[in-house]
Parts: structure tokens; C-alpha cells; sequence
């Protein structure tokens, strides 16, 4: 007798294979030892938070030894903290915010859940770049919606194909969705392309005659190497939309604190917001965590040193080289996305990785295939203490092409 619903069978056939490799890994440790295992699975920042979140967490007490001090609030979160981040992305987007222009969300992807719940109508599609986070096509199809990917170009660095997007774009478009910087191929997008994707959609909501909306998620915006810079989109197209979360920058990934906020020269944005605060309720979130709140509001403008992971990122490299396996530089997040070696299969030569105790992710979990991805969220020993299995990986995929 059938349990679940189909969608959720559905679902479970192709789940994350992140969470798959994450628990091969559990049986690996168990069977040869923590330290003899080289995870690069799962993203999940091994940072230590920074000093503002320690100094919020003791002063604590104080804001929730009253009454009501731990109880309900506004479903779009405390007026005082939707306020104070406000005024930093503000800073953040060049573009002014006020408190109610934006919603604090259980994480991005109860930010992500709420926004597709509240604009997408059964049957409507939502475009992105491939390779793209797996959860996306969950997040959609929870609504009716579908995620429809438009392939991006490894030989032009990950970035998009405007052209491509031009040409998907159809009256059943509702959104268009970018991760920048992206999992999981690190590729920062310029400002110059986001603008020419601006003025795609643009186009196509006058041609259609309703709003495409424009939806970057925005998580890694901290972690961009060498100089780089993200590109603030908000003030690029009208029907902008940023969502973002704490979970990287303060390494508060299970305190579940994100955002959505929206261009404030949308047309009639307060009934966008109005529908977020109240998706953001009825889909059971209610509010986004109050202490999560105030522990972001103590540490704006501030974030966990992620300096290790210029090391890790330069060690990956040299261990990639080393096997000869083909990659493009991340610009940014702690994620690579090499080319697997010879003709093999991505799934075939992560299992040729594991055989040397070496966990990745197929591409094909990502909607990309013939690629991996290798996070970089271990101590940089472990990055050492592969690097020969991936090159025995590498030369036994290369000979049997």
C-alpha cells in the first residue's frame, strides 16, 4: 500500500546526491577510520563563528528573560532586525531598503519556498543556469511549478548563455533563478551579463505582459577570491528579487536565518511582501527563528574568517594538476567542478574515487553530467592525503577510455 504521495516517490529516486555520497562516507568512516576517509561531499562550513555572534550569544539572557521574550512575533520578523539588515544591504545592493521591503525567511530555502509559493500558478516554469543546486527543482515542484535549465558553456568559464535564456523564455516563464556565487562551479557573474539578462527579461514582461521575475540566490556572495567582487542585482532589472542566508558568512547553518528581499521600485511590491509574510506562515515556517534574529542583528557587517579556504582552494588545484584532471578555477564558494577524466562516466569515476576513500558528487546530481563536485569543508590535510588516490582515479579512468 502506496504511503506517499507520487510526486515524493518521484522525488526520492532522484534526491540529492550529496546526501547519498554524505552517507556513503558515514559507512566508509566506520570501516576504515575518520582520518583515513577524504570527504568532499557535503558543503557544510566547517568555520568557527566570528566574535560578534559569541558576544551576542552571552549577552542573550538579557533579551529573552522577560515575557514573551522567546514568543511570536510578526511573521516577517522583528521590526528592529528587518530594519537593521535593511540598512546593511542597502549598503550591500546600492540601492535603498527600508524594513519592509524584505522578509526574514527560515534559511534561503525557506526564502526560496516562500517566493515560489506566492507567484508560481501550476504549469509555470522557472529557467536557470546548468549546472544548478539539485533542491531547486524540489523547491519548484512543491508549487506545480517546473524547472526547466539552460546549459552554460564549461569553455566560457561556467557563465551564462544569454542567448539561451532568450530562447527558453516562453508565456509560461514565471522566473528566472541565479546562484551567484555558484554551487557548483564557483563562477562569479559579471555585472555586465546580469544586466544583459535584466534586459531579456525586461523585454519578455513587456511581450507578455506580465512580470518574469529575476531571483539571485546569493548565499556565497562572502566567498569570492583574488579580488573579485559580486555584483549587486538589485538595482539591474525591476523585478529583482535577492535571497540570501547566514548559514555561510557567520557559519550559523543550523540557526536556519535567511531573507528575501525585493527591488523597492518594483510596481506594487507591498503585495509581493504581503505575500511572502503570509506564505512564510501558512507553509508552516511562521517566523524565522528569534534568537537566529538577534544573533544576526549583533553581527552584521561582520563574518566568519575564511581564510582557510584560499588555502584549501590552492591545495585542491595542486592536487587536481597533479592528476591531470581538468578544472576551471572557482571564483568563488568553497566548491570545484572538474571535467572527469578520459570518457568514463561521472558516476563511474566517483565510484572509482571511493575506491581510494575519496567521496564527490556527480555532476549529474547538479543536472550536469561528466563533471564532480569536491567541496572544500575538511582541514587541508585531507586535501593532501588525496591527492595520490586522485591521481590512481584519474589514470585508471584515462585507461579505460
Amino acid at each position: 500500500m502506496q504511503l506517499v504521495s507520487p510526486q515524493i516517490e518521484k522525488f526520492q529516486q532522484s534526491s540529492s546526491w550529496i546526501r547519498r555520497m554524505f552517507e556513503a562516507g558515514i559507512e566508509l568512516k566506520k570501516k576504515y577510520g575518520v582520518e583515513n576517509v577524504y570527504d568532499f561531499s557535503l558543503g557544510n562550513p566547517d568555520l568557527v563563528p566570528p566574535k560578534s555572534i559569541v558576544d551576542a550569544l552571552a549577552a542573550l539572557p538579557e533579551l529573552v528573560n522577560k515575557p514573551a521574550g522567546m514568543g511570536y512575533m510578526p511573521n516577517a520578523g522583528y521590526d528592529d532586525a528587518r530594519a537593521a539588515l535593511a540598512a546593511y544591504l542597502s549598503k550591500e545592493q546600492g540601492i535603498s531598503l527600508q524594513g519592509n521591503n524584505l522578509v526574514l525567511t527560515c534559511g534561503a530555502a525557506g526564502g526560496l519556498n516562500a517566493f515560489f509559493r506566492a507567484v508560481l500558478t501550476a504549469g509555470e516554469e522557472v529557467l536557470c543556469p546548468a549546472p544548478y543546486f539539485v533542491e531547486y527543482g524540489f523547491y519548484v515542484g512543491n508549487y506545480g511549478g517546473v524547472l526547466k535549465p539552460v546549459p552554460s558553456d564549461p569553455s566560457n568559464g561556467f557563465h551564462l548563455d544569454l542567448a539561451g535564456f532568450e530562447k527558453a523564455i516562453t508565456e509560461k516563464t514565471r522566473a528566472v533563478i541565479v546562484n551567484t556565487p555558484n554551487n557548483p562551479t564557483g563562477v562569479i557573474y559579471s555585472q555586465d551579463e546580469l544586466k544583459a539578462l535584466g534586459a531579456i527579461l525586461n523585454a519578455a514582461t513587456e511581450k507578455y505582459g506580465r512580470p518574469i521575475f529575476l531571483i539571485s540566490d546569493e548565499p556565497y556572495r562572502f566567498l569570492a577570491f583574488d579580488g573579485a567582487s559580486v555584483p549587486p542585482v538589485l538595482p539591474l532589472y525591476k523585478y529583482t528579487v535577492v535571497i540570501g542566508s547566514f548559514s555561510k558568512n557567520l557559519a550559523l547553518a543550523g540557526e536556519r536565518v535567511g531573507y528575501v528581499a525585493a527591488n523597492p521600485e518594483m510596481p506594487n511590491v507591498q503585495s509581493l511582501i504581503a505575500g511572502l509574510v503570509l506564505t512564510n506562515r501558512i507553509l508552516g515556517f511562521v517566523n524565522a527563528p528569534c534568537l537566529g534574529q538577534r544573533l544576526m542583528m549583533a553581527a552584521l557587517g561582520t563574518q566568519a574568517d575564511a581564510s582557510a579556504y584560499i588555502v584549501r582552494r590552492r591545495k585542491m588545484a595542486e592536487a587536481l594538476d597533479y592528476a591531470g584532471i581538468e578544472y576551471t578555477m572557482p571564483a568563488g564558494t568553497f566548491y570545484f567542478f572538474p571535467k572527469v577524466p578520459g570518457n568514463m562516466g561521472d558516476v563511474d569515476f566517483v565510484n572509482l574515487l571511493a575506491e581510494e576513500r575519496i567521496l564527490a558528487v556527480p555532476g549529474s546530481g547538479f543536472g550536469f553530467p561528466g563533471y564532480i563536485r569536491l567541496a572544500l569543508c575538511v582541514d587541508e590535510r585531507f586535501i593532501d592525503a588525496a591527492r595520490e588516490g586522485f591521481k590512481r582515479a584519474a589514470d585508471k579512468a584515462r585507461s579505460m577510455a
